[in-house]
């Protein structure tokens, strides 16, 4: 015999997936505010190995090969030549940890990477606070760095500097990134300790979020306690599971964080 179906109101299923929504996009900054730290020091220790060494010219390069034979070896190719190279651009670029996590609250890696092939700082700079501000996805950004989208707006004079811009948002409609993609990027999931070409599980992703996850909401002091793992809640009509429970003590409020894998895409998800 089926249950009873009772209408429910839509703010309350509105209310439910703000909440979701909230926790699926604290999920995927904490994670990738940590892998953006997690470059920028790696680039930080590269240069200061660097400085002890500098009396040869070429033992920059013999480093950074050095290290990425090592690295590769043991965390992925994320960590080869190229990247290692802009992890160190990364740091001498911004040498200061906290103006940089202030700009770049809402780019991720691959947004920075992107932005790291900017020569004219003045360029970088604006590009950071443009994605940043107005939002734009990876394909986004690449475009407008490609077409010289800044260079072309200070050439085009203030009464069509308008046309120059609609026709940019014009152009990247429908250029917006996925939560899915950016938890399936080889760079994340090296970074998480799984392999870029596994089929990994729910239960192993989500033991690489939790360990990088817990870690970094408790080191960086805003307020979040870990609480529990498969926390069992009990409703009137069924028993739920969450999979992750923080509490942040300074907004008093509770961050769920439910990971989802589709066995039928061989793909995982977080909410």
């Amino acid at each position: 015999m089926e249950k009873n179906i009772i209408n429910i109101d839509a703010h309350v299923i509105d209310d439910i997936r703000t909440i979701i929504t909230r926790a699926r996009n604290r999920a995927y900054q904490s994670i990738n505010e940590t892998l953006i730290r997690s470059n920028w020091e790696i680039g930080k220790r590269i240069v200061e190995e660097e400085q002890l060494g500098k009396q040869r010219a070429d033992y920059g390069i013999q480093l950074i090969k050095s290290i990425s034979q090592q690295l590769t070896t043991e965390f992925g190719s994320g960590y080869g030549v190229r990247n290692l190279a802009y992890f160190k651009q990364l740091y001498q670029y911004f040498p200061d940890w906290e103006i940089l996590h202030t700009r770049v609250q809402n780019l991720s890696w691959s947004h920075l990477r992107c932005i790291l092939r900017v020569d004219d700082a003045q360029a970088r700079l604006w590009y950071i606070q443009e994605a940043a501000e107005q939002m734009w996805s990876v394909r986004t950004l690449d475009r407008n760095v490609a077409s010289q989208y800044y260079y072309r707006l200070l050439q085009t004079s203030n009464e069509h500097k308008d046309e120059v811009e609609n026709e940019m948002k014009t152009l990247t409609k429908g250029y917006a990134d996925s939560p899915a993609m950016f938890i399936k990027s080889p760079m994340v999931t090296e970074f998480l300790g799984l392999s870029r070409d596994m089929s990994f599980s729910e239960s192993e992703l989500e033991s690489a979020i939790i360990t990088h996850l817990q870690k970094f909401l408790m080191e960086m002091g805003k307020g979040y306690a870990f609480v529990e793992r498969q926390q069992h809640i009990i409703t009137d009509t069924q028993d739920y599971y969450i999979d992750l429970v923080f509490y942040n003590y300074l907004m008093k409020c509770f961050v769920l964080i439910e990971l989802l894998c589709c066995a039928q895409h061989n793909k995982s998800y977080v909410a």
